[in-house]
């Protein structure tokens, strides 16, 4: 898990399980640990299941199956172009989740959370599904087919919303990120402007921020993905490897290949260290 716990395996998965619902769970490093044995006993087992439900990259998993093929889906924002990409037979939406016919699939952590109660509503009535939310403290807000947050902080886009649509622009620029004056000229706003609402918004400045979400893209890349870190590089805007290994150390306290050896390792008992 991304929280660095130890999950270890209780059982091996033939394929030949059955029952009401099976939630295929997915973590980093997919290509390694979901080839094309795992695929068919995933395709196997969904058909003794009454529900199959992707979260997190487990999206992913049922789409490299051809389970969700000409259905709608979807994954967590950060990753929907990519998954759009790759998946081009599949109904991609920008939902909270999706929850059409016997395949269902979640754009991350409260979205999964939403989408267990739309579960318990369905079958044991709304009265449980309170029941259930009151004891998490949950109020649940969203219907399935809300958009995803392009950012994730919140309610940013009604309490700030020129913040949001900075944030906004910068995402879409990781790879080709822009100098902060260019940034403010396209958003309409003034250098100083920009300066404020960072520092007003998040108590940082946009350049420490841009750099944060370029680092973040540059993480998820090294962890989940066996691109070189040159290629990485490039991706999340730096033209210099050494100035990306600098950047990178800095942020993360460790090198971009020491990070990715980290999280790739096997311990000795043989079970996968997430």
């Amino acid at each position: 898990m991304t929280a660095g716990i130890d999950v270890p395996v209780e059982g091996a998965f033939t394929g030949q399980e059955r029952g009401d619902l099976l939630i295929v769970i997915g973590g980093f490093n997919l290509d390694r640990n979901a080839g094309r044995g795992f695929i068919a006993r995933l395709q196997t087992a969904s058909r003794r299941f009454a529900c199959v439900a992707g979260i997190e990259s487990g999206c992913w998993l049922l789409a490299r199956s051809g389970l969700v093929d000409g259905r709608p889906a979807t994954a967590h924002w950060e990753e929907i172009e990519d998954f759009t990409a790759r998946f081009p037979d599949v109904q991609v939406q920008a939902d909270r989740f999706v929850a059409q016919g016997k395949f269902w699939t979640s754009g991350g952590a409260s979205p999964t959370f939403d989408m267990m109660l739309h579960l318990i509503r369905q079958h044991f009535g709304a009265a449980v599904a309170l029941d259930v939310a009151s004891i998490f403290v949950y109020d649940e807000i969203h219907a399935a087919t809300d958009a995803q947050p392009v950012i994730s902080l919140g309610r940013m886009q009604h309490q700030a919303p020129d913040l949001a649509q900075a944030i906004r622009l910068m995402e879409k620029t990781i790879d080709r990120p822009l100098s902060l004056d260019v940034l403010a000229r396209k958003l309409g706003y003034s250098r100083r402007k920009l300066d404020m609402l960072f520092s007003r918004g998040l108590e940082t400045s946009p350049g420490r921020y841009y750099l944060r979400l370029r680092l973040q893209a540059a993480q998820r890349l090294i962890i989940d993905t066996d691109l070189a870190v040159s290629e990485i590089s490039l991706r999340s805007g730096f033209d210099s490897l050494s100035a990306f290994s600098r950047s990178f150390r800095g942020h993360y306290g460790q090198s971009p290949l020491k990070l990715r050896l980290t999280k790739q390792r096997i311990p000795r008992d043989g079970r996968a260290a997430w």
